[in-house]
C-alpha cells in the first residue's frame, strides 16, 4: 500500500514543502555561483530513471563548463581541478543535489530510492538488474547512499540497492532520510577523483 499508492503524495508534498522553506538558500547558492564562475546556474545530466528510462536530473552547477559530462566526478582523474570554489562547498555539504526536488515534483524520482546512474554505467545497469533495482524510481537518497556511497565497489552498491527495493516500507524510509542528514553532516563516503581500486575494476570492465 505504501509503496505503490502513498509514496508518491509524501514525495509530492514534501519535495513542494522543500522548495519554499528552501527558497532563501536557492536565492543564495544561485548568487554564489553566478559570482563565483562563467556558466548557468543549474547542471543537467541525462540518468536512469524507473524501468531505464532516461531523465534529466537537475543539480547546481559546482564544476567548470569544460568538465567530461558524462562521466561519474569520483570516476574523474585530477576531479578537483574541475570543481569551483564555491563548488567544492556545494558537494561537500550536498546541497548542489536540492534542485533534484523538482525531479521529484515531476514524478522522475523519490527522495528515497537507488541513486539514478548514467545511462551508460552500465556495469552498474546490469548489476541493478539482478535485484530488480532499475524497477524502482530512483532517489535523492538511498541505502547504497548512507553504507559507503562512493566508496563502494558496484556489485555492493547494486546489492544495497537491491535490498531496498525488496522491501519498501514507511518506517524504514524515515530511518533513511534522517540516516541520510546524519551522512551528510559528517561527509561519509564522499570521493572526488578515481581511487586506485576504481581504476583497475574500470579496466576491468572495458576488457569484459
Amino acid at each position: 500500500m505504501y509503496a505503490h499508492y502513498m509514496k508518491r503524495k509524501i514525495d509530492f508534498v514534501l519535495a513542494l514543502l522543500g522548495l519554499i522553506v528552501l527558497s532563501p538558500i536557492y536565492l543564495i547558492i544561485i548568487i554564489a555561483i553566478k559570482l563565483d564562475s562563467k556558466g548557468p546556474v543549474l547542471f543537467e545530466q541525462v540518468r536512469m530513471a524507473q524501468h531505464k528510462q532516461a531523465f534529466k536530473i537537475y543539480k547546481f552547477r559546482t564544476m567548470r563548463t569544460d568538465t567530461p559530462h558524462n562521466m561519474p566526478t569520483h570516476m574523474l582523474a585530477h576531479a578537483d581541478s574541475f570543481i569551483t570554489p564555491v563548488g567544492k562547498f556545494l558537494r561537500k555539504t550536498s546541497l548542489d543535489e536540492l534542485p533534484q526536488l523538482l525531479n521529484i515534483l515531476k514524478g522522475e524520482m523519490s527522495i528515497i530510492g537507488p541513486r539514478p546512474c548514467l545511462m551508460n554505467q552500465k556495469d552498474l545497469i546490469v548489476a541493478r538488474d539482478e535485484y530488480s533495482a532499475n524497477d524502482v524510481k530512483p532517489g535523492l537518497t538511498g541505502l547504497a547512499q548512507i553504507s559507503g556511497r562512493d566508496e563502494l565497489p558496484i556489485p555492493v552498491k547494486a546489492k544495497y540497492d537491491g535490498d531496498y527495493c525488496q522491501k519498501i516500507t514507511f518506517v524504514g524510509d524515515v530511518k533513511l532520510f534522517f540516516e541520510t542528514i546524519t551522512s551528510v553532516l559528517k561527509h561519509d563516503g564522499i570521493k572526488e577523483g578515481k581511487s586506485n581500486t576504481q581504476e583497475r575494476e574500470s579496466i576491468k570492465f572495458r576488457r569484459i
